[in-house]
């Protein structure tokens, strides 16, 4: 994902995901305040970027433990892209439904300036994170002949 990242700010110009708001979002939770009209106008706070990038990624571990969960060991086995595929386009859903419209974007970010542009990215992104599941399976199975 962090390398599509960068090869999307080369090839079209957008800009790296700020995961410092995203850090923003939840250290602001733990005083209670879980929805911001606008995350980037929110107080900022200390070791905003690493928290952002922190849940970031673990976040990620989070949802490939999904996929071990739902189809098993077996898949490290013999990994397959289809479950991969489902499992990261899914997670999109986390930003659709709980992210975007927590730090006042609106649902799937509705109110962004460019929303259908904000989504497509979104879903593209979390096809090619679902595409490092699927790649990542066979890495684990190519190292530790599982």
């Amino acid at each position: 994902m962090d390398l599509w990242s960068i090869a999307r700010k080369s090839l079209l110009g957008i800009p790296l995901p700020n995961y410092g708001m995203v850090g923003r979002w939840i250290a602001h939770m733990t005083h209670g305040q879980f929805r911001h009209n606008a995350i980037a106008k929110s107080r900022k706070v200390i070791g905003e970027n690493f928290i952002g990038w922190t849940a970031h990624y673990m976040i990620g571990a989070i949802f490939a433990a999904l996929l071990i969960t739902i189809w098993g060991e077996s898949w490290l086995h013999n990994p397959t892209i289809t479950p991969a595929l489902l499992v990261g386009i899914a997670t999109v859903l986390a930003p659709f439904l709980v992210m975007q419209p927590g730090m006042g974007a609106g649902i799937a970010a509705s109110k962004t300036q460019n929303p259908a542009s904000a989504r497509l990215q979104s879903l593209i992104t979390h096809t090619i994170f679902g595409l490092g599941l699927y790649l990542s399976g066979w890495v684990i199975k190519s190292f530790y002949s599982i």
